[in-house]
C-alpha cells in the first residue's frame, strides 16, 4: 500500500485500501493523511516513520466524505498527526455501481478502522503505540462511539462533532421506526425509502449555494445519497447501543450547536443552527456515553460545528483547544484557537 498525492492538494496524501469485515466481505477504504512539507517518496519508503506520536483519525458523516483543510491544520498545529477515513462506500472509497452510504451493519465498519490505526501506527516514530484521537461527525459520531465502546484502550480520547445520537424527537420514536423498518430491512435490505428530500444543510455550507466550502457534488450529493432501509436498520440499532449506555471509559466531548431548525420548509434560523439532528436529544443522549462526558453548546453553529460561520467556527476551535489542554497530552508548542490562530 502506497500513498498517492490527495484531491486537497499539497500536504495531503491518500492510501487506499481493503479490510475484510467479520462477514467476510472485503471492502475498499480510503486513508488521508495531512504531512506538510513532507516528500511522498520518501514517505513510502519501507520502514519510513514520520510525525508526532499523538495523532488523530477523524470518521466523516453519512453521504459525506473528508475535506475541511482547516481542520487538519488545526492539529497539526497542536502537535497532531491528523488522518481521515472515507470508509466504504463514500467519498474516495466510492466505486461505480456501489450504492452510495450504504452500510447494513455499523459494525462492518470496524475492519477498515482497525486497518487505518494499524497504518497509523507504521507512520509514527518510535517503538511505542501512538497516542490515539478519535474524531467523528455525524453519522461518523455515532460509529466513533460504538468502536469506542467495542475497543476500550484503543483510543485515549473521544471527540464527537454533532454525532447522531438518537433519533428525532424520543426513543419512542426510534421504537416505531424500527419495527416500521426492521422487516424491510430483513428481506430487502438495500430498498430505497421515499423520504421527503432536504438540501437544506448542503445550502448553508456549499460554496454553489450559499455557504463557503468547496464540494465535490460526487462524494456530497446536495440531496445526499438514497437513504436504504438496511442502512437506517444499521443506525437505529446503534441508537439503541447508546440508549442502554456505552460505558467508554476515554475522555468525550461532544459539540453541539446551541439549537435545531429541521422542519421540511427553509428557514433563515438553519444558517444558524443544526438543520439535520434534535440537538436537545443529543445532548442528553451524550450522558449515556461514558463516566467523563464534556458537552459543548455552540451559539450560531450548523450541524458540522467546524463548517460553521468564521466567528462561530473560531469559538468551536477555542472550546476544543481548551478541552485538549485538560484531557489531551501534554505537547510542545502554542494551542491554536482557529484556522488562523
Amino acid at each position: 500500500m502506497e500513498w498517492q498525492p490527495d484531491i486537497l492538494g499539497a500536504g495531503f496524501q491518500a492510501c487506499t485500501f481493503e479490510a475484510e469485515a467479520a462477514d467476510g466481505v472485503r471492502r475498499t477504504a480510503t486513508l488521508v493523511r495531512f504531512r506538510p512539507g513532507t516528500d511522498l517518496a520518501d514517505g513510502n519508503r519501507p520502514g519510513a516513520a514520520h510525525g508526532p506520536r499523538q495523532k488523530v483519525l477523524f470518521l466523516h458523516g453519512w453521504s459525506d466524505y473528508f475535506f475541511n483543510v482547516d481542520l487538519a491544520k488545526f492539529w497539526a498545529r497542536n502537535g497532531y498527526g491528523f488522518y481521515a477515513l472515507d470508509m466504504h462506500n463514500h467519498g474516495r472509497s466510492l466505486r461505480p455501481g456501489a450504492p452510495g452510504g450504504y452500510v447494513a451493519n455499523l459494525a462492518d465498519y470496524d475492519a477498515e478502522i482497525a486497518q487505518a490505526i494499524a497504518l497509523i501506527r507504521s507512520d509514527t516514530e518510535g517503538p511505542d503505540t501512538p497516542d490515539l484521537t478519535l474524531m467523528g461527525h455525524s453519522t461518523g459520531g455515532l460509529v466513533a462511539a460504538l468502536w469506542a465502546s467495542s475497543h476500550p484502550g484503543e483510543a485515549s480520547r473521544l471527540v464527537l462533532n454533532s454525532p447522531w445520537l438518537e433519533m428525532h424527537g424520543s426513543s419512542l420514536v426510534r421504537r416505531a421506526a424500527s419495527t416500521m423498518v426492521g422487516p424491510v430491512a430483513r428481506f430487502r435490505p438495500e430498498a430505497v425509502l421515499r423520504l421527503p428530500e432536504r438540501g437544506f444543510y448542503w445550502r448553508t455550507i456549499s460554496s454553489s449555494a450559499d455557504g463557503e466550502w468547496s464540494l465535490d457534488d460526487r462524494f456530497r450529493p446536495p440531496m445526499a445519497f438514497p437513504l436504504r432501509a438496511g442502512w437506517l436498520n444499521a443506525v437505529l440499532s446503534g441508537h439503541a447501543r447508546v440508549a442502554r449506555g456505552l460505558g467508554i471509559a476515554s475522555p468525550v466531548l461532544v459539540l453541539l450547536s446551541g439549537g435545531s431548525a429541521t422542519g421540511l420548509f427553509w428557514t433563515e434560523e438553519m444558517r444558524r443552527t443544526d438543520a439535520v439532528l434534535d440537538v436537545n436529544i443529543v445532548a442528553l443522549r451524550a450522558l449515556t456515553l461514558g463516566r467523563t462526558v464534556t458537552v459543548e453548546r455552540i451559539d450560531g453553529a450548523l450541524h458540522d460545528v467546524f463548517l460553521s460561520p468564521a466567528t462561530v467556527r473560531t469559538d468551536a476551535y477555542a472550546r476544543l483547544s481548551r478541552w485538549l489542554r485538560a484531557y489531551g497530552p501534554a505537547v510542545p508548542g502554542p494551542t491554536g484557537h482557529g484556522p488562523g490562530a
